[in-house]
């Protein structure tokens, strides 16, 4: 007597195979259009560039996506850019120290840039290698808030710092988080222009140190051997 629970489990088997090829295929192609996009340009590929790269047909192509805007949002879906990064979360006006929580903030930020091959590569094609057309509109949108975001945290973060006497009361904290958040933009995007600049890798606290102690004097008393020379000199 045949098993009747033989052809249910072999119908459930080969649909499962089916689906496990098809993601593979679409993995495929998106690590080839990632490739491609980033040596060629967005403009200059075609869907017919990536089918060939990826050994795939056309059809293939548009089985997964509904054209090259959809295959390139897709990639870049996939991606957790720096400003993205989980460190980014951090709720600096609850932290007990947030110049602290600032600093591990934006090093993490660039640590996250210099150990993330594939988030440069596409952060790379996205502002060097895209046009800004209507069809990109997804992606623009996530950059925007992505930044948005970030500058929101730094400027929450610079007013807890003020509040707890870490800054000077008159500091700008919109202004400056807007200069903090633009050595986060420069140092990334040298990062991912040249491949050979690791002061990122390497010099990540130093420089995020550096434009923060040009903030201003913590609003603290002054050390002790310093009070005493004040003294004496009056």
């Amino acid at each position: 007597m045949a098993n009747s629970n033989f052809a249910p489990i072999g119908k459930s088997f080969v649909v499962r195979r089916t689906k496990d090829e098809a993601l593979e295929t679409r993995h495929r192609i998106l690590d080839v259009a990632e490739r491609v996009f980033s040596e060629h340009g967005v403009t200059r590929t075609s869907l017919a560039d990536i089918a060939h790269a990826a050994g795939v047909t056309r059809g293939a192509i548009y089985w997964h996506f509904a054209d090259k805007a959809d295959l390139f949002c897709n990639m870049f879906a996939r991606v957790t850019m720096p400003m993205e990064s989980p460190v980014c979360k951090a709720d600096h006006r609850a932290a007990a120290d947030p110049l602290a929580s600032i600093r591990t903030m934006m090093i993490g930020i660039l640590r996250w840039t210099a150990e993330d091959p594939q988030a440069r590569r596409v952060f790379h094609i996205v502002f060097h290698k895209c046009e800004h057309v209507d069809e990109m509109k997804p992606v623009w949108r996530r950059i925007n808030e992505m930044r948005a975001n970030c500058l929101r945290h730094i400027d929450e973060g610079l007013q807890a710092a003020v509040a707890k006497g870490q800054l000077p009361n008159a500091l700008d904290t919109r202004q400056a988080a807007i200069g903090l958040r633009a050595l986060l933009d420069g140092l990334i995007s040298n990062r991912v222009l040249d491949p050979d600049d690791h002061a990122v890798d390497h010099d990540a606290e130093r420089l995020v140190d550096l434009f923060m102690n040009a903030l201003g004097p913590a609003a603290r008393p002054a050390p002790r051997n310093a009070r005493r020379r004040a003294t004496a000199a009056a």
